[in-house]
């Protein structure tokens, strides 16, 4: 049983994220937190929840027959655009935005509704027949694509393989990405290594590994959240959904997942990181996107007071995802010390 430290409460916190309200939730715990095999069949019988229970059933009960939510698909001859801004619009409650928490929650293509995503994409984002496809993409919006797409099943496909090269064309020489006009990186456009993360390890080609060595290096030597002349704030946040907003949860997420715990350098997001657990050993959802909180740069950021939220949890809450994502982080670094 992983114990994170030595708080009486540490075990409150695990029963309660191994509850069954959650099944997504129970099936990452048992299998990041408690080191569970994907075959036991506690695991199993989680996973095999996890669409007929809480948040999956709650999105997927809303999907439209043809696979999609919110719009319907325009017509073609009246609309050529149509076609290509169907899956994002109205952010964060569209197709796109909707697939993607599917995907954190760890269903895949064996699931009829999954599969419905996955070809639209390949439908009308990743044909290579049309000029609106995803191959000369901003790296942002490539990243989310072929993480998605890789945990839904796909890594194999020659348009996702497309897609990851893609990313590594759009590496700049500092090592980040940067879904603006830019050459350079910005701690903000993590949406790359979130891809490569979602690899197994077996799939990264040798030119992937070198990537994540100088993405990852990019971060270090910003400590995960310096970049600029002041701090961020919204970055000392936690959310969930992310969509393609930063903070230093992702960040302290995807190095340690890509194995960079044991790299001292995280020190001080990892006191962040500590700082922000409750005196019950729980961590909280601190707000939800787009956060126009105080301290956020709405025209270097890109905030859009037009969206519609989407969340799981309620903000300013003890949040079982925000909460499983932490004690995910500091095992890693445990393990690896």
């Amino acid at each position: 049983m992983y114990i994170s430290s030595s708080k009486i409460s540490d075990q409150n916190v695990i029963d309660w994220l191994l509850e069954e309200n959650q099944p997504s939730v129970r099936y990452h715990a048992l299998v990041d937190i408690l080191d569970h095999r994907e075959n036991d069949p506690e695991v199993r019988e989680a996973h095999s929840k996890i669409p007929e229970i809480g948040w999956a059933k709650e999105i997927l009960s809303l999907q439209k027959p043809g696979g999609y939510w919110e719009l319907r698909k325009p017509s073609w001859r009246k609309d050529i655009l149509g076609w290509i801004e169907f899956l994002y619009r109205p952010k964060f409650v569209a197709t796109n935005w909707r697939a993607l928490v599917l995907a954190d929650l760890g269903l895949t293509a064996k699931d009829e509704r999954i599969k419905k995503i996955a070809d639209l994409f390949f439908g009308y984002k990743l044909s290579l027949g049309s000029s609106f496809n995803f191959f000369t993409e901003e790296a942002c919006i490539v990243g989310n694509t072929a993480r998605l797409l890789t945990r839904f099943g796909y890594s194999d496909d020659y348009r996702v393989k497309k897609l990851y090269a893609r990313l590594l064309e759009d590496q700049k020489e500092d090592g980040g990405w940067n879904c603006f006009s830019s050459d350079r990186g910005t701690l903000d456009n993590w949406e790359p290594l979130a891809a490569y993360a979602a690899l197994c390890k077996q799939k990264r080609t040798r030119k992937i590994e070198q990537s994540i060595a100088k993405g990852v290096e990019f971060y270090l030597q910003r400590k995960l959240f310096e970049e600029g002349k002041s701090k961020y704030t919204p970055w000392f946040r936690f959310h969930y959904p992310n969509h393609y907003y930063y903070d230093v949860l992702i960040g302290l997420d995807l190095l340690t997942n890509l194995g960079y715990a044991d790299d001292k350098r995280l020190g001080p997001a990892l006191k962040i990181l500590k700082e922000k657990r409750q005196s019950d050993g729980r961590w909280l959802l601190d707000r939800v996107h787009p956060d126009l909180g105080p301290g956020v740069v709405e025209s270097a950021f890109g905030v859009d007071k037009k969206v519609k939220p989407f969340a799981l949890e309620q903000a300013g809450k003890p949040s079982k995802w925000i909460t499983l994502t932490a004690l995910r982080v500091l095992k890693r670094v445990e393990d690896a010390s």
